[in-house]
């Protein structure tokens, strides 16, 4: 990883956005100052994941952002995403970085980007870090942090003593996943993450941009 890793890592659900469109969460959030965002459908079709994302990549594009599609390195290279983020039941990360481009026409670039391919990886135990670690993922997240509605069925929370015991294990961008809100943002920070994935805190926030434009204030102070 040859850039700084932003601190607030945006993931946006379909089904927590309140009837709002993906593209237009992702509006609010890159108004407010957001630069790393993720799109996670799980209930949605490939060819709405596709469309979603296509929208997507081209607002976070203009805005100079980073953008990561959930689970589909296919889907990410297809909709000029700049990557991907696979779980534990998804493409090793290296199948995914292999992924990258297939599908796309022959002699057909990929829309511009500076971050083009990145591939991060999910980690719920100290041993998945660990053999996260050794891949050529460009990033490692961890959790759940605390307990999260954000997942119908989640992996058992780790805390964050465990965050702690993460960091120490290794030298890649960890990102801290799971329940996280504004009150715990910077003890999230503190314990060893160098990004906070927030989802429902964000997503469900009565004023979302507001909602964000505090976390980003609260992750600066740290």
């Amino acid at each position: 990883m040859t850039f700084p890793f932003p601190r607030l890592y945006a993931i946006i659900d379909p089904a927590q956005t309140g009837g709002l469109a993906p593209v237009q969460v992702t509006e609010i959030l890159l108004q407010a100052g957001v630069r790393l965002i993720q799109y996670r459908d799980k209930r949605g079709s490939s060819r709405r994941l596709f469309e979603g994302s296509v929208q997507i990549a081209d607002r976070v594009r203009e805005a100079g952002g980073i953008f990561l599609v959930n689970d589909r390195a296919d889907v990410a290279s297809l909709a000029g995403a700049d990557g991907v983020h696979v779980g534990q039941d998804d493409l090793p990360v290296e199948l995914a970085r292999r992924a990258w481009g297939i599908g796309r026409p022959q002699g057909e670039p990929a829309p511009a980007s500076r971050h083009s391919g990145l591939v991060g990886c999910s980690t719920h135990t100290l041993a998945q870090v660990r053999d996260a670690d050794n891949t050529s993922a460009d990033y490692i997240a961890f959790g759940p942090i605390f307990a999260t509605e954000s997942k119908e069925k989640h992996d058992p929370v780790v805390g964050l003593k465990a965050l702690g015991e993460a960091r120490r294990n290794t030298r890649k961008p960890l990102v801290a996943i799971g329940g996280i809100t504004l009150d715990s943002t910077v003890d999230v920070i503190q314990a060893g993450a160098d990004s906070v994935a927030v989802i429902g805190d964000l997503l469900k926030a009565p004023e979302m941009g507001a909602r964000a434009r505090e976390f980003l204030d609260a992750l600066r102070s740290c």
